[in-house]
């Protein structure tokens, strides 16, 4: 158990022997300096308020005698119709009980309690003098910090300062990085736009619209060949400059400072927006491309792309200009190969060549019709593979080589077999489709044999349509030995035979079947009386499978139509 006294305190002197005994007792206890005097200060407060309330108890608990370690005392505060109060203490065990209770003390015990106060009072002052010491130098420390901080400050201040000055210097480096990027990367854009094309006036149309209004007021293009300027009106001195110098010229009431480029007066055309005209060089002078400035002035890192963009639109030019000659060569040779259809009795013939309107596709396609001895007719329908000159060189080739072995025999499969060789022999690099049709009058059947072509489409007199879809044999020209097969199948008077190149059935995104099926289904449209005009029938065939094509290929159609042998011959 714990030992546990109780003190009642009625008066002054009950209440003063009872603080001596504590006094003694702490000190004895070993509780620090510093909270005894805390402690007593305060018990000394409570007793004083509790003898003006009547009276206080005094409660001493002291830690059990045999626990050999630092306990706890608690001493309470009970007065006469107030709240208790309970101080608890840090003290070494064991703690012996008083020997005496308050009213045991005697004068000389008072007298001793009051000088050991002095006592108490030097010790708290040796602390405050400790304490004071203690704070001079941390105020010594803390000057010294001021200062440091101060000093640290003003460093900060620089080294923010230099910060401020780098993260400037690298926001401006990613100004120019983002700056060269946009303008690299529409150099780029805006060359790939100019060169995908190889029609001319696609060309000259669409870099104005690229470079109005980021890069250009306003673009005029002056192409020496040309009549007038794109755009009209009186051409700006700097621009006759630069056609003359071939280097640009900037015009502009203060200089430009433009890398490459020479500074001349403002124009009379263009005083208050400065001008920058280019020369078109591919590599022989084309023209003069003249800016107006979309600002007051131009950026010299814009102008460098901009001649950049200058010289390859140039170029974009030159192609186009040199395809559209070779093209209209290829298609005037293509043309004047075509053959005149042959005016027969009990066929009518008629015929559609439709050069390519995109990209350099001519010169591979050909039809052909020629009567044999024998009064029977050779209708031809042929693809070669590859365009321009050598394919229009190469279809007049086979034309007359397949004319001359058709002297020798009539069989559409032996003409193919015999032209099979040849362009082995001849062109081991070129291939060639072909489809030979043979009518013979008063012979109600077609022969035909295809290598590689697209099979003919026949409609009959009652509009039932079929396609000749047997197995066609290999290309004209693959490097392996071939014979080809002749095929008949019912030819009755009235009926329409509709040989073609794939350029008008085959489109990139479907294939070609959906276009055979299109065809025999215009085909089956056209009724007897179309078919009397057989020229207006092609047209009829050509319009719904051709409007919404590009035309990125020759288109050849020959369209056969067999009568009685009476009905004379066609018009």
């Amino acid at each position: 158990m714990t030992p546990r006294d109780t003190w009642t305190i009625r008066s002054t002197p009950d209440a003063a022997r009872a603080r001596a005994l504590l006094a003694r007792l702490t000190a004895d206890a070993g509780v620090p300096a510093v909270e005894r005097v805390r402690f007593l200060a305060d018990l000394t407060a409570r007793l004083r308020q509790s003898l003006d309330s009547g009276g206080a108890e005094v409660v001493l608990d002291l830690p059990d005698a045999g626990a050999g370690t630092d306990g706890l005392m608690h001493v309470g505060v009970r007065p006469h119709g107030r709240p208790a109060h309970r101080y608890t203490l840090p003290c070494r065990t064991p703690v012996p009980p008083p020997s005496t209770g308050p009213a045991d003390l005697t004068a000389q015990d008072l007298a001793d309690a009051l000088l050991a106060e002095d006592e108490h009072t030097a010790t708290l002052v040796a602390r405050l003098a400790e304490q004071e010491e203690l704070v001079r130098l941390h105020r010594e420390e803390l000057h010294h910090t001021n200062q440091g901080v101060l000093a640290l400050h003003a460093e900060l201040e620089n080294a923010a300062e230099a910060q401020h000055e780098l993260l400037d210097a690298e926001r401006a480096a990613r100004a120019d990085a983002e700056k060269a990027r946009r303008l690299l990367t529409f150099l780029a854009d805006a060359s790939a736009a100019v060169t995908a094309s190889l029609d001319l006036e696609d060309i000259r149309r669409r870099l104005p619209e690229l470079l109005v209004p980021d890069y250009a007021e306003r673009a005029d293009i002056w192409l020496f060949d040309d009549e007038d300027a794109l755009g009209g009106g009186d051409r700006p001195a700097a621009a006759v400059a630069a056609a003359r110098s071939g280097r640009p010229q900037h015009a502009a009431p203060h200089p430009g400072g433009l890398p490459g480029v020479d500074d001349l007066p403002p124009s009379v055309l263009s005083p208050d927006r400065p001008l920058l005209c280019i020369p078109l060089t591919a590599p022989r002078p084309l023209g003069v491309l003249t800016l107006t400035a979309p600002g007051r002035r131009f950026d010299p890192d814009t102008a460098v792309m901009l001649m950049q963009l200058a010289g390859r639109w140039a170029v974009a030019l030159d192609h186009a200009r040199r395809y559209e000659q070779h093209r209209d060569v290829a298609e005037a040779l293509q043309r004047a190969q075509l053959t005149d259809l042959p005016a027969t009795d009990g066929l009518r013939l008629a015929a559609r060549y439709l050069p390519a309107t995109h990209g350099l596709n001519i010169g591979g396609d050909w039809y052909d019709a020629f009567v044999q001895p024998d009064g029977s007719v050779l209708a031809v329908i042929g693809d070669v593979t590859g365009h321009g000159l050598n394919a229009a060189v190469m279809m007049g080739q086979l034309r007359t080589a397949l004319r001359a072995y058709a002297v020798e025999d009539d069989s559409p499969a032996r003409i193919l077999t015999r032209l099979h060789r040849m362009l082995c022999h001849l062109q081991p690099s070129l291939y060639a489709t072909a489809l030979v049709a043979r009518f013979r009058p008063g012979d109600p059947t077609l022969v035909w044999a295809a290598a590689g072509h697209p099979p003919a489409v026949v409609r009959a007199p009652d509009a039932t349509v079929r396609v000749l879809d047997a197995k066609p044999g290999i290309m004209l020209g693959v490097p392996m030995p071939f014979s080809y097969e002749d095929h008949t199948v019912p030819l009755p008077p009235g009926s329409t035979v509709a040989l073609y190149t794939d350029g008008l059935v085959e489109r990139r995104a479907h294939g070609i079947d959906p276009g055979i099926e299109r065809l025999g289904q215009v085909m089956s449209a056209l009724n007897s009386a179309d078919l009397e005009d057989l020229d207006a029938s092609a047209d009829a065939l050509l319009k719904p499978l051709l409007h919404d094509s590009e035309r990125d290929d020759d288109v050849c159609l020959l369209l056969c139509h067999s009568l009685p042998a009476a009905s004379g011959s066609a018009p």
